[in-house]
């Protein structure tokens, strides 16, 4: 594993810029999520790191060896792709042994039947390594995708979506699954996504891109509880952030700059009407079991708020509501006080 950094990296197809003067670091041994929409740049950044596209400004370094002009079968990058991309006609024990059989990295049989063996083990695929790859189901197959590109130990292991082509539960399941091989191995990855879910539980930090911009790179907390503007304020928490503008609420305390206010689901609480911030009307109440989602009426603006599944409320009910550690955003969108 090694250290890979993008120092001040554009790179533009035409009119469109797909990365606008981007720094970031991936640590050895670091899980490093990019988080952010369809056309913001992530499979880019990936494609610069392998070698797949050259940057028309900046450089890319992988264990301080710069690789900006170096071919992409020189700099030593597995890369796992949002499809799965396997030999159908091969096995499963054939498609993971592929990488090790390459010219440029052969390896002698005993060797590459030890490791597919061991990645095999680490993936619960052991039993499935005689079948062909179309005999797999959606998630096998997805592993063995990841095997492939774990059983050689390359500087950095990219990975483009991997998940998202599966269901909720395989998702869930693999997310697990990722993170686990990824602290046996002491691997270094860098993952992309559009989902928060995978990007909170998986990463040690994480970078949100927008428009080719890195806008933001922290741990999930920090990027969480201290967004620096309102794009990234809306990228995590489900359900989203409660954003009211800050006229409506004049009584509640707030910078003078303030324009728009922010609370977490969690952060919104029922109060008593007297000591409430404001005094809403419940539109629909959505019972999770062991917590509800309450959805509330507040002067023509809809709020969410965590409620308790034995809170006596029904639709139609007048509660107050209270801000509780309130973010606040200027009118650029700005976070005041990040």
């Amino acid at each position: 594993m090694a250290e890979v950094r993008l120092e001040g990296v554009t790179k533009t197809f035409g009119t469109i810029t797909a990365m606008s003067d981007i720094s970031l670091t991936i640590g050895d041994g670091e899980l490093v999520v990019l988080l952010g929409p369809t056309g913001a740049g992530k499979t880019t950044t990936l494609r610069l790191i392998a070698g797949l596209e050259k940057p028309d400004a900046g450089r890319v370094t992988i264990g301080g060896r710069d690789v900006t002009l170096v071919n992409p079968a020189e700099r030593d990058v597995a890369f796992v792709f949002q499809q799965y991309s396997l030999y159908p006609h091969l096995s499963v024990f054939d498609n993971l042994a592929f990488p090790l059989r390459s010219p440029a990295r052969r390896v002698a049989e005993d060797q590459i039947k030890r490791k597919v063996g061991e990645v095999a083990r680490l993936l619960h695929i052991e039993d499935k390594l005689a079948n062909r790859a179309t005999q797999l189901s959606g998630g096998q197959m997805q592993r063995v995708a990841i095997g492939r590109a774990l059983v050689r130990k390359p500087s950095i292991y990219l990975m483009d979506e991997p998940l998202s082509s599966l269901d909720a539960k395989l998702r869930s399941e693999l997310r697990l699954e990722l993170k686990r091989i990824q602290q046996e191995l002491g691997a270094t990855i860098l993952y992309v996504t559009h989902d928060q879910i995978e990007a909170m539980t998986m990463a040690s930090r994480i970078g949100v891109i927008d428009n080719g911009r890195l806008v933001q790179v922290g741990t999930p907390r920090e990027i969480y509880e201290s967004p620096v503007d309102l794009h990234v304020a809306q990228r995590l928490g489900q359900p989203g952030i409660n954003l009211v503008p800050r006229a409506l609420l004049p009584d509640v305390p707030a910078p003078d700059a303030a324009a728009t206010i922010g609370a977490r689901t969690e952060h919104v609480r029922i109060a008593r009407a007297g000591e409430a911030d404001g005094v809403g009307t419940v539109r629909w109440i959505e019972r999770l079991g062991d917590q509800n989602h309450l959805h509330v009426t507040l002067k023509g603006r809809e709020l969410v708020t965590l409620g308790d599944p034995d809170l006596e409320l029904s639709v139609g009910d007048r509660v107050g509501v209270e801000f509780v550690r309130p973010l606040y955003f200027d009118a650029e969108g700005r976070r005041i006080g990040a």
